[in-house]
């Protein structure tokens, strides 16, 4: 009999059956610490199995019964939440640390310390949120605000999902590349850190883990004696033998069996029984069935139609299509290109003989052999008959309710009853296909349930009843239904021959005492349902979602892997039956860290799991842990065929960033070239042989599209040799493509060779003739063979135009039209690329719209060069529509750079060239590409700037700054010395003074980090320009002139750079009013002058000393080096700049003379000379001084009368002329040095 200790445990597990699964399944200890565990990344290509991938010194979380165990009562323990994440770069194959890759990661992280939003996404998918970023240390501090995102975290770490989604977001996109035969195989270790720990929590720890309770499989002995309350539960005495029908669930009190001495089957006491033989391993406790086994298998079949699909997407290429355009780069020195070994020749021309020798191929498809999954493992629902009633019958007519009874009385499990147990299937509209009005049908099953009763027809009457109960549970009547499971119940009296009867009506009757909330009667029969959905196979469709995950609870709570392994098998399973599978995640995740705790290495469910989680997560738009999910199914068995070419798919449809497939345009991602060379190592004789040339054409395109063509080149070789079976013209495309390889490496020769084979074979249809002869007039045109060319672009014109393609017209026009472009005929080449644009512009950008943008682009071009202006622009605009329509993000970057360049040199629009670089700006961000994102930055800085406003100012620091930001994470010391120093000159025209000392200080330590000295010198004359050029404090620019800048020119030797400095020093010196100091700089800059044989410098030295010898008083001097500047110009003068020098010295020459030297003769001389030069420049200005300076000397000095008239009227004249009402003939600075001359002196 059942024990009161037993009823009370019952009792307690079933008041939680009415509330949702609040954490995940499997329950986590509130005491749990996080544990350090070291997880291996790659870097290299990693072919070690899943005890090699992921290494951890974590044991398997506590469950929730140690929780109680290890928590006082009372006592409210605080857990730190934050976690540490160490990233460390080491050598695969030696195991030691490497310092280069160690910098280039520090370098990814600095990069993403800047923007850490790609980080917080790949972290919020694995659960965490991103708390900092320390690239210095080159640790990631996460943190978690709910034990749900510790859980999901925890889980995720230990299916080993972490370190490959830090895999993904950390190295770079042509690690995927690599082949496994690089000698340097490299990982990235990830250690998670223990955080500090409470002392008190560690004094505390309860009782240890007791072991794990096994499921129990096939027989078991009586250790006690048992007398059944009813009917369906077994009496037995001590000894008896007793097998175990399914198995026997640890956690549940009932399990179901049968008496091997009576053979009567029932419901077993499992506490007085001992299992003869537990479960061997996890996998057979999951799978009670063959059904059941193959479940993740039909879940994730991969047919030959999808991989036909798949690998026509990614080995197709348009090269092989259509006429392609020449855009390729100039290939330097094609002239003097060597033919390649003549291997490549032989080896098309032997794939041409095999082709030619091969029959005919019929047009159906070969098989590839993924198909035996999906027909081996067929739906049920297929296989079965229906069970159907006609509406048509009358069913009061005895006889065909009598061969209905008859049908359900069946004492066993039939087929077609399937349809009637299941509660997902829609069987009101198929299993009882015919009946619109359900109150129809319950009045003939109503009908049908009487004369089953009446003639004692337990089966029949146990059925209907069932459908009866289920129809009222459909209309929420639940009194009722209650009414007809009970009847159900009575009806079986006992019997477990149908045993999937027995569990939908246990299961229908539990469901309702829940929603009833009756405890008393769900103590009686819920834990039997129990049983029978855990320890029986086939029933967990018939059931509800609340008793499936009462189950898991007790199984929880019984301490048992396997038993919580099978419920989180059969919820995951319910959860896809119901085509919810976003449900099923959580519950296929807890199996998956089940099987890697207790399973074995050896079982191949769960590389079906991973994929059918991988298919779950890219529903959910997470994108990283699908990716992952991916990784770790490849690593933890050897993948077939299927698997390998569904992880491509997956990949392809998750693959973040600019490079996802969601458009046809866009590259292949690089991922999926290590599971395409699974796929290829997964092919065996006889076994998906056909595959082979599609795979290795896959793994050339996707090598060609990320420029490694060489590797593409050996791959599409391979692609044509396997093809050879497949028919003519599958081999032609390949030896098309090969043919384009070769060019994209330059090798038009060889090229040109594969092509004329192709063409001398006779073996290409049409459209492939125009394509290899528009190919090969490419290779001639590059080998400089430009009337070959020509000739060869005009049957490739002809072909297009009789083949009515219009797409293929439009390339050759274009590629006629470089072709002119190259000869120099302009006008000609304009003429064919406007009628290519003519027909690309029928077509849509989808088709065509990369090379219809890069013939607007070259038209563009054209037009620049012919000063058509206007037209230039339009083409440029118009090919950036064209490239913003189709969404390609390269021929956006293409158009919209010419379209920068052409507003900042051609026609200069500040605002346009503004708007294009900020556009220029976003397309970078787009593409992740940093270095172009921070010279743009640069360019947005200098073109503000420009503008000259405070705003312009202000918008030149904040993208001065940005750029700033990115030179740090690139460690670009030169650039970002550059830009500090930037930042202090803006702040200096911003007369924020406080800033611009601290800005250009950390320019200059940028730079002497470096230690590189011409940069130093560099900066240090830049900082010093700051000040020079400016109006205040240009005192600033002597020290970093003088102190600075000079002695490390002179260090280094850079006579120029010292020359220009001293030159600097003293015109600042002699602004400054500090000539003394200025003439040791000058002489330096003379003396250097003439070193360098600068006549110019040295003219401008002589000019200097001589000003600052006038500032100082030495007119002699002054005069001196005066006169040697004067020696040193050309003779005879050239410009009129030459001449306006001449009238400037010679005036200062004059006032030398007449004031500090007080000699008037001479200085009259002087002034003549500068009259003649003023006279020969016609200067009226300088004409009207000279002569007011002349008469002036001539009436007080000289004493000449007749002079000093003459100069006076021509003084007059020019006054006159100038309009110019008085003019004092007597300067104030004459009467400062005569005060006699001044007006009104007492005579």
């Amino acid at each position: 009999m059942r024990s009161s200790r037993e009823e009370e445990a019952t009792s307690e597990e079933l008041s939680t059956m009415g509330q949702d699964l609040e954490e995940p399944p499997g329950g986590c200890s509130h005491g749990d610490q996080i544990h350090s565990v070291s997880v291996s990344l790659p870097i290299g290509q990693e072919r070690a199995g899943p005890e090699e991938a992921v290494r951890s010194d974590v044991a398997s979380p506590p469950s929730m019964a140690e929780l109680a165990a290890e928590t006082p009562s009372g006592r409210k323990a605080v857990f730190p939440t934050d976690l540490t994440l160490q990233l460390l770069a080491v050598r695969r194959k030696s195991g030691l640390r490497s310092p280069s890759l160690q910098q280039a990661l520090r370098s990814r992280l600095r990069l993403l310390e800047n923007d850490s939003r790609e980080v917080a996404r790949v972290l919020g998918e694995l659960s965490a949120r991103l708390l900092s970023i320390h690239s210095d240390q080159d640790r990631i501090v996460v943190t978690f605000k709910t034990f749900e995102e510790i859980w999901k975290f925890s889980t995720y770490h230990a299916l080993g999902f972490t370190h490959h989604c830090l895999e993904n977001l950390l190295v770079d996109q042509t690690f995927w590349l690599l082949s496994p035969s690089e000698e340097e195989e490299t990982a990235i270790l990830m250690w998670t850190l223990r955080v500090p720990w409470d002392p008190i929590d560690e004094s505390m720890d309860g009782p240890g883990t007791p072991d794990a309770q096994l499921m129990g499989l096939g027989l078991a002995s009586a250790v006690g004696d048992f007398q059944g309350s009813g009917p369906e539960e077994m009496s037995f005495c001590v000894g008896d033998v007793i097998e175990i029908i399914g198995a026997q669930v640890p956690g549940l009190p009932w399990c179901v069996g049968r008496h091997v001495a009576s053979g009567q089957v029932g419901f077993v006491r499992t506490g007085l029984v001992s299992m003869q033989g537990p479960a061997s391993d996890l996998e057979s406790a999951i799978f009670l069935s063959e059904e059941e086994r193959s479940f993740f298998r039909s879940e994730g079949h991969f047919s030959d139609e999808d991989a036909r699909r798949l690998l026509s997407r990614t080995s197709c290429t348009d090269v092989c299509t259509t006429c392609s355009l020449d855009w390729l780069e100039e290939a330097e020195g094609e002239q003097l290109e060597q033919q390649e070994p003549h291997e490549t020749l032989h080896m098309v021309k032997d794939i041409l003989e095999r082709c030619k020798a091969c029959p005919d191929h019929p047009e159906d498809p070969v098989s590839w052999s993924l198909g035996e999954v999906s027909n081996r493992v067929s739906s049920p629902d297929l296989e079965e008959p229906p069970f159907c009633l006609d509406p048509e019958v009358d069913w009061t007519d005895p006889e065909p309710l009598d061969s209905l009874l008859q049908v359900l009385n069946a004492p066993g499990y039939e087929a077609h009853f399937r349809g009637l147990y299941d509660i997902s299937l829609p069987w009101l509209s198929t299993a009882l296909c015919g009946f619109d009005d359900e109150e129809e049908l319950a009045g003939c099953l109503a009908q049908a349930r009487g004369v089953a009763k009446k003639v004692n027809l337990g089966m029949a009457l146990a059925r209907l009843c069932l459908l009866l109960g289920r129809l009222c549970a459909r209309k929420l009547k639940l009194s009722q239904a209650r009414v007809y499971f009970e009847e159900a119940l009575g009806a079986l009296e006992g019997s477990f021959g149908d045993l999937s009867l027995v569990a939908a009506v246990y299961t229908s009757l539990a469901t309702v005492y829940l929603k009833q909330k009756n405890g008393e009667k769900c103590v009686q029969v819920a834990p039997k349902a129990a049983a029978l959905l855990l320890g029986t196979p086939g029933h967990a469709y018939s059931t509800d979602t609340e008793l499936l995950k009462y189950a898991l609870r007790r199984a929880i709570c019984g301490l048992s892997p396997q038993a919580e392994a099978r419920a989180c098998f059969l919820l995951a399973r319910h959860y896809t039956h119901l085509k919810q599978p976003e449900e099923a995640l959580p519950y296929l995740e807890r199996l998956l860290r089940l099987n890697r705790d207790v399973g074995t290495p050896q079982a191949s469910w769960p590389k079906d799991c991973y994929l059918l989680l991988a298919d779950i997560y890219g529903r959910k738009c997470l994108p990283h842990l699908a990716l992952s999910c991916l990784r770790v199914s490849s690593l933890w068995t050897r993948c077939s065929l299927a698997s390998s070419l569904r992880s491509v798919d997956l990949v392809l449809r998750n693959a973040p960033g600019p490079n996802s497939q969601r458009r046809a345009n866009h590259r292949l991602p690089t991922q999926i070239a290590y599971y395409l060379r699974k796929a290829l190592a997964s092919l065996t004789p006889g076994t998906g042989q056909a595959l082979c040339g599609p795979l290795y054409a896959s793994l050339a395109q996707l090598y060609s599209h990320h420029q490694q063509h060489n590797q593409a080149i050996a791959f599409m070789s391979q692609a044509a040799e396997a093809d050879t079976a497949a028919g003519i013209y599958p081999v032609v495309d390949r030896l098309v493509a090969l043919a384009w390889l070769h060019m994209l490496c330059g090798k038009n020769l060889v090229a040109m060779d594969i092509l004329k084979s192709i063409l001398d074979a006779a073996v290409a249809n049409k459209d492939q003739e125009c394509v290899m002869t528009n190919m090969v007039a490419m290779a001639l045109k590059r080998t400089g063979r430009t009337r070959q060319a020509a000739e060869g672009y005009f049957r490739a014109l002809h072909m297009a135009y009789s083949q009515g393609h219009l797409k293929s017209q439009a390339v050759v026009l274009a590629n006629f039209g470089a072709l002119c472009l190259q000869a120099g005929a302009r006008s000609l080449a304009q003429h064919y690329l406007r009628e290519a644009v003519g027909l690309f512009s029928q077509l849509p950008s989808s088709v065509c719209g990369r090379d219809f943008t890069q013939v607007l682009l070259w038209l563009g071009q054209l037009c620049t060069r012919r000063a058509l202006h206007q037209q230039a622009k339009c083409y440029y605009e118009w090919a950036f529509l064209v490239a913003v329509e189709m969404d390609h993000l390269e021929s956006q970057l293409q158009a919209v750079q010419k379209l920068c360049h052409f507003y900042s040199k051609v026609m200069p629009n500040e605002v346009r060239c503004v708007i294009y670089h900020e556009f220029q700006l976003a397309l970078a961000r787009r593409t992740a590409d940093k270095v172009l994102e921070g010279q743009l930055l640069e360019a947005i800085s200098q073109l503000y700037l420009s503008l000259g406003t405070e705003r312009a100012y202000k918008s030149a620091l904040d993208y001065t700054k940005r750029s700033l930001g990115i030179f740090i994470d690139l460690q670009q010391k030169e650039k970002e010395a550059r830009a500090w120093l930037q930042a202090g000159k803006i702040y200096y025209i911003l007369r924020q003074n406080e800033l611009v000392d601290l800005y250009i200080q950390v320019a200059q330590n940028a730079a002497l980090y470096t230690g590189d000295p011409k940069l130093g010198l560099e900066l240090f004359e830049a900082a010093g320009d700051i000040f020079f050029n400016g109006t205040w404090e240009r005192e600033k620019a002597v020290s970093f002139y003088r102190d600075r800048a000079l002695p490390l020119a002179v260090t280094i030797g850079n006579q120029e750079a010292e020359l220009r400095l001293c030159n600097k020093l003293v015109a600042l010196l002699s602004a400054l009013e500090a000539p003394q100091e200025g003439l040791e700089f000058a002489h330096e800059a003379l003396a250097l002058s003439i070193t360098l044989g600068d006549r110019l410098n040295e003219r401008v030295a002589y000019h200097r000393l001589a000003t600052l010898h006038h500032q100082l008083g030495h007119g002699e001097l002054a005069e001196h080096f005066f006169l040697k500047a004067l020696s040193l110009c050309n003779s005879p003068l050239e410009f009129d700049e030459e001449t306006l020098y001449y009238v400037k010295v010679y005036l200062v020459l004059g006032d030398i003379i007449f004031y500090d030297l007080k000699d008037p003769f001479d200085a009259a001389g002087y002034y003549q000379l500068a009259l003649a030069a003023a006279v020969d420049l016609g200067h009226k200005k300088a004409q009207l001084k000279i002569y007011t300076r002349l008469a002036t000397i001539y009436h007080h000095f000289l004493m000449d009368r007749e002079m000093s008239l003459f100069f006076y009227q021509k003084a007059r004249t020019f006054a006159s002329e100038l309009n110019l009402r008085r003019t004092n003939l007597v300067p104030q600075r004459f009467c400062g040095r005569t005060p006699w001359l001044a007006p009104g002196y007492p005579s």
